[in-house]
Order: structure tokens, then C-alpha cells, then sequence
């Protein structure tokens, strides 16, 4: 498997859009560029996948957004915010991105993981030793500097921001 980016290559883009969210909020008080953000994970590739993986916090405006990402062309996984019994709220959506990542690898040449998480440097090292090349993409201040060593490639979404922000 080559290690370069091509044209003919099969590529899924994975995006952990709360973790995005987050970043964009506290560092830029904005909101992430879905459109570009695609065009730049696809990168003239044979698009297979694109998924946007979001939690439904009952917020206005919500399902438009939802709406938007599926008109720009990503499938929406939603999960419901959970609360717990001493009133705190979690919604995490790792380990489903790392399943459809695992599952999808077989019909893919690269998987562009759209997330700053280490979580996720596990499974760039999964990857890679399946033989698909994995990118990350994500605003560099809060990346792991993990996950940046374990991908074969990093775009650091801050050094161009202006493109990725709306």
C-alpha cells in the first residue's frame, strides 16, 4: 500500500465533529467549515465514506446543522447526550469511530480521521499495520502529540484556519 496520496485511492473521512466543536469554540468562538474541511480530507480521492459523528443535545439549531452536514455530503451517526444520576452529562463517540474505521479499513486505501484525540492513536497503529494509510486532521493546539506520531499524515487545521472556519 502506498504511502503517498493518489487519486485512484479509496478514502473514508471520519469526523469526531464534538471534538472539533469544542476546539473551534474555546480557541476561535466559531464554527468548523464541514465543506472545506471534506474537500480537503478527500483531496481529489475516490470519496467511499464520509460520516460526521454527533451528539444530539437537544440545543436550537441542532437539526439544522445535521441537515447541513448531510447536504455537504456526510452521513450523520447521532447519539443521544446521556445524564447520569448525580446529574452530569457524557456522550462519546470513540468507540464507534474506531469500529466503522476497523470495519471499512478492508474496502479503503485511507482513513482521514477528523479529530484530535489520542484516543485514537491505537488505531492509526491498527491501521497502518492492516496496510491503510491514515490521516489526521485537526487544530494542532489541541492535538495529541500522540496521535500526530501514530497517523501517517497531520494537517494542522490552525495553520490555515480561515479556510476551515466559518
Amino acid at each position: 500500500m502506498s504511502n503517498v496520496v493518489q487519486p485512484g485511492q479509496r478514502v473514508a473521512v471520519l469526523v469526531d465533529s464534538q471534538n472539533l466543536y469544542h476546539t473551534t469554540q474555546s480557541v476561535y468562538s466559531r464554527n468548523i467549515d464541514y465543506e472545506e474541511l471534506l474537500d480537503e480530507a478527500v483531496a481529489g480521492r475516490e470519496l467511499t465514506r464520509a460520516i460526521a459523528y454527533v451528539i444530539r443535545a437537544n440545543s436550537p439549531n441542532e437539526e439544522n446543522f445535521f441537515e447541513a452536514l448531510q447536504e455537504i455530503g456526510f452521513e450523520t451517526k447521532i447519539k443521544e447526550i446521556k445524564t447520569h444520576a448525580d446529574g452530569s452529562k457524557s456522550a462519546d463517540w470513540d468507540v464507534g469511530m474506531i469500529l466503522d474505521a476497523v470495519t471499512l479499513a478492508p474496502n479503503l486505501d485511507s482513513v482521514v480521521i477528523c479529530t484530535g484525540d489520542g484516543d485514537f492513536s491505537r488505531l492509526c497503529s491498527h491501521l497502518r499495520h492492516e496496510g491503510v494509510r491514515i490521516e489526521a486532521m485537526a487544530f494542532g493546539e489541541s492535538t495529541s502529540e500522540e496521535l500526530v506520531a501514530a497517523a501517517d499524515a497531520f494537517t494542522d487545521l490552525s495553520a490555515r484556519s480561515e479556510r476551515f472556519l466559518l
